[in-house]
Formats: C-alpha cells, structure tokens, sequence
C-alpha cells in the first residue's frame, strides 16, 4: 500500500476544499483554450472575460501546458508576420 506523504495530502485536500460547482472539464476547457489565447494575443483580459477557463488553467497542469504551448506557436507565427 502506497503512504500518502504530507505534502501531496495536503496538495489533494485543498483541491477537494477549492473545487467550484461549475469548473470545466479538461475536453471543455480544451474547447475554449483557442478563444483564450487569442484573448490574450489580443492585449484583452481573458481571465477576467472567461475565468472558469482561467479557474481550470491554474488547477490543471495538463491543460496549462497545453495553453503554454498554443500560446508560444501562435507568438511565433504571429511574429513571422
């Protein structure tokens, strides 16, 4: 049997405190990442605009990266313009 060290329970405690009845899934949060990044290259606030997208990119480091990573392409290629 695997021993929770501290650190983790209390990492999955306080998720469990701070869940939100209306936070998004990963597949609807990945629906809505595209329109967030554009937000953002847009100089708007998107947090602000869409903040259960914002909730979700701060709690799940899966969909961050994948944000991190649309974000950093379209940077890219907005700069080759």
């Amino acid at each position: 049997m695997m021993k929770l060290e501290p650190a983790m329970l209390k990492k999955m405690v306080h998720a469990v405190i701070t869940t939100r009845p209306d936070e998004l899934t990963c597949d609807e949060c990945f629906g809505e990442i595209d329109r967030f990044v554009e937000m953002e290259l847009a100089g708007k606030n998107a947090a602000e605009a869409m903040p259960l997208v914002e909730d979700h990119l701060q709690r799940c480091h899966d969909c961050h990266e994948e944000f991190e990573a649309l974000l950093a392409v379209l940077k890219a290629l907005h700069a080759e313009e």
